[in-house]
C-alpha cells in the first residue's frame, strides 16, 4: 500500500529537482542580463523591447536614454552617440504611452542617465492602464521584486532561451545557429545592442518610403468607413492628466538631469487627415501641444524642438510609409538637428512653431 505513497513523493522530489535546475540555469546564464552583463555566453539581444529594456537597463554602460515610440524605434544607438557625442542607451518602444516611458525612463534615470533626448508625439498621451496593470509591461522585472524575478527564473520560456544560448555557444555550432537564428521560434537572437529594432543596412528605403504608400494610407484612414478611428484616445481632460503626471511630474522630480524633448516630423497629411475627416481631433491635438509646449518651455532643464512644420521635410512625402513613419533619412536629419540646436522652440515664443504649422495645414492641398 505504501508504492504508490512512494511514487508520488519521488515524482514531486524529481520536479522539485527539475525546477530547481531550470532555475540555476536560468540563473546562471540570464540570457535578458536582468542580473549581470553576459559572461558565460555571448551577449544576445531581443526586439521585444518592453521586455528587453529591464535587461538593458542593468547591463549596458551609458548617460543618455533615448526614448519614444515607433517614430524613433529605427535610430541606431551608435548613430545616436556619434551624432550628439553622448553614450547613449535607446530605449523606444512601438505603441507605447507616456505611462511606458515615464516609468522606464524613471529607472534610466536611477541607473545614472543625466541626458534624456525624448521624442513625444500627442498620442504617447491616450488613456491607459496604470502601470502595475498594464498586462503588456512587467513592472516587476525592471523593479526586480520577488514576483519579477520569480516569473522570470521560473519561465520555461526563459529556460528554452537559456539551452539555445549554451547551444550557440559551442563553437562548432556558433555561426550555423547565430545565422537561423532570426528565423527560429526564440526571442534573444541579435548579436549586437546596436541591431534593435533597426532597419538592416542594406534596407530598400525608397521600397518602403514613397509618395505612393503615404498617399495609399491617407486614403484608407480618410475613407469614411475607417476615418472615426482617428479620434480613439483624444479626449483633451485624459491627455493633459497623463503629460502632467508621466512628463511634467518626472522632469520637475530630476531638475539635474537635462531632457531634450522634440516634436516629431509627422507628414502633414496626418495633421490633413484630421483636418478632412476628423477636424475635433485636430483641435485636440492643437490644444494639447499647445499647452505642452507651453509647459515645458518653462521648465529650466528642457530644451524643446518642434520638427512638424519643417515643410521641405514634411510635404515631401517620399520620406514616409505612411502618414506617420519618416524614413531613415530623416532620422539622420533629427540626430543632426538636435545636434545643432536647430529648430529648438524658443521659451518666449513657444507656440510660433505651431501656428506655422496650423497655417500650413489649412492651406495644404492633397495632391491626386
Amino acid at each position: 500500500m505504501r508504492k504508490p505513497f512512494t511514487h508520488v513523493w519521488r515524482l514531486l522530489l524529481a520536479s522539485f529537482a527539475f525546477v530547481l535546475a531550470a532555475s540555476a540555469l536560468n540563473y546562471a546564464i540570464d540570457p535578458l542580463q536582468l542580473f549581470r552583463p553576459s559572461r558565460l555566453v555571448p551577449a544576445a539581444y531581443s526586439v521585444d523591447t518592453r521586455m528587453q529594456n529591464a535587461g538593458l537597463l542593468t547591463s549596458q554602460s551609458f548617460d543618455t536614454a533615448f526614448i519614444g515610440s515607433s517614430l524613433a524605434i529605427h535610430f541606431r544607438q551608435s548613430d545616436i552617440d556619434r551624432a550628439l557625442g553622448v553614450r547613449s542607451l535607446k530605449l523606444a518602444m512601438t505603441g507605447s504611452n507616456s505611462r511606458q516611458q515615464g516609468f522606464v525612463l524613471e529607472q534610466a534615470i536611477g541607473r545614472g542617465a543625466r541626458r534624456v533626448v525624448w521624442e513625444m508625439d500627442d498620442w504617447i498621451f491616450v488613456d491607459a492602464p496604470a502601470i502595475d496593470d498594464d498586462p503588456y509591461f512587467s513592472a516587476d522585472l525592471y523593479r526586480r521584486t520577488a514576483k519579477g524575478i520569480a516569473s522570470y527564473l521560473l519561465s520555461t520560456a526563459t529556460t528554452k532561451e537559456s539551452l539555445f544560448s549554451v547551444l550557440r555557444a559551442i563553437p562548432p555550432l556558433r555561426a550555423s545557429l547565430a545565422s537561423v537564428a532570426p528565423y527560429l521560434p526564440v526571442k534573444f537572437a541579435l548579436p549586437d545592442v546596436d541591431d534593435i529594432y533597426v532597419l538592416p543596412r542594406d534596407f530598400d528605403v525608397s521600397a518602403a518610403y514613397n509618395a505612393k504608400r503615404t498617399l495609399a494610407a491617407f486614403s484608407y484612414i480618410t475613407d469614411p468607413v475607417r476615418s472615426r478611428f482617428l479620434s480613439i484616445g483624444y479626449g483633451y481632460d485624459a491627455m493633459v492628466d497623463h503629460f502632467e503626471r508621466d512628463a511634467i511630474g518626472l522632469i520637475t522630480r530630476h531638475p539635474d538631469v537635462t531632457f531634450d524633448i522634440y516634436f516629431p516630423p509627422y507628414s502633414i497629411l496626418q495633421y490633413v487627415a484630421m483636418r478632412d475627416a476628423s477636424p475635433a481631433t485636430l483641435k485636440t491635438v492643437y490644444d494639447v501641444t499647445a499647452l505642452v509646449a507651453t509647459r515645458l518651455s518653462e521648465l529650466p532643464n528642457v530644451r524643446l524642438y518642434d520638427f512638424r512644420a519643417i515643410k521641405e521635410i514634411t510635404h515631401e512625402l517620399d520620406n514616409y510609409g505612411d502618414v506617420i513613419h519618416h524614413s531613415p533619412v530623416v532620422d539622420a536629419m533629427v540626430l543632426k538637428w538636435l545636434a545643432e540646436g536647430k529648430y529648438r522652440v524658443d521659451p518666449k515664443a513657444p507656440l510660433a512653431s505651431l501656428d506655422a504649422l496650423k497655417a500650413q495645414v489649412e492651406a495644404y492641398r492633397v495632391p491626386r
